[in-house]
């Protein structure tokens, strides 16, 4: 079981058009946030999303697109680590 993030606020996205199949998100991605399904890949549970971004650094496809360390997700983790209150910086006011 991997950690649960903030629902619904992964900036992850799959351009399912654009996907080949070849699996390397699967691979790469150290939350099991893709499978693949019907030669394609999915998104299986996008709330365990940390925004490392391997997976979009890893795709040859260029189908993946996610905003690596600047997340909610990312912000809750800094916050943590440094001992300060989260923030995204996405609103100037602490995280959303």
């Amino acid at each position: 079981m991997f950690l649960k993030y903030i629902k619904n606020v992964s900036t992850l996205e799959l351009n399912a058009s654009s996907c080949r199949g070849c699996g390397m998100c699967v691979e790469v991605c150290p939350h099991g946030v893709f499978a693949l399904s019907r030669n394609k890949a999915v998104v299986v549970d996008k709330d365990a999303c940390m925004e490392c971004g391997a997976c979009m650094r890893n795709c040859p496809f260029e189908a993946i697109r996610v905003s690596a360390g600047v997340g909610c997700a990312a912000a809750m983790i800094n916050g943590k680590l440094k001992g300060t209150s989260p923030d995204c910086g996405c609103c100037g006011t602490g995280c959303c």
